[in-house]
């Protein structure tokens, strides 16, 4: 049986709840989260970033968080609020949804940069 995308993000929307920008900036500001820009390098250049978030490209996205992996990152913990987002929230609804299956307990989706951005979300800008 095979799947398409619509599938996939139905699926991955379904599983992978949303943040507001709200309530990510309230878990951000007291440290309980981890803010995963899924972006390619690219966007962020034009764009930006959320203020403090890690730029982990869809595609590194399994090996970064993944502690059997040498290219793990450490700032990635299985306890910890993990925070996705992406351009318009379909990448990070993946995103969330591979981490959860990776064994990740509490994974949000803050959707779209420019929601953050429109909510007077602080960005990094590079």
């Amino acid at each position: 049986m095979s799947n398409s995308v619509k599938d996939m993000l139905s699926a991955a929307n379904s599983s992978v709840p949303k943040i507001s920008p709200q309530d990510a900036a309230a878990l951000i500001q007291r440290g309980q989260a981890l803010v995963v820009d899924v972006r390619d390098g690219l966007e962020i250049q034009s764009t930006g970033k959320v203020q403090g978030a890690k730029h982990v490209a869809r595609g590194m996205l399994e090996f970064r968080a993944d502690p059997d992996s040498p290219y793990y990152d450490k700032e990635f913990s299985r306890d910890k609020t993990v925070i996705v987002y992406c351009a318009s929230g379909g990448r990070s609804a993946l995103a969330g949804k591979t981490l959860q299956d990776m064994g990740y307990k509490d994974v949000r989706n803050l959707g779209g940069f420019k929601d953050w951005v429109e909510h007077g979300g602080a960005v990094d800008k590079t």
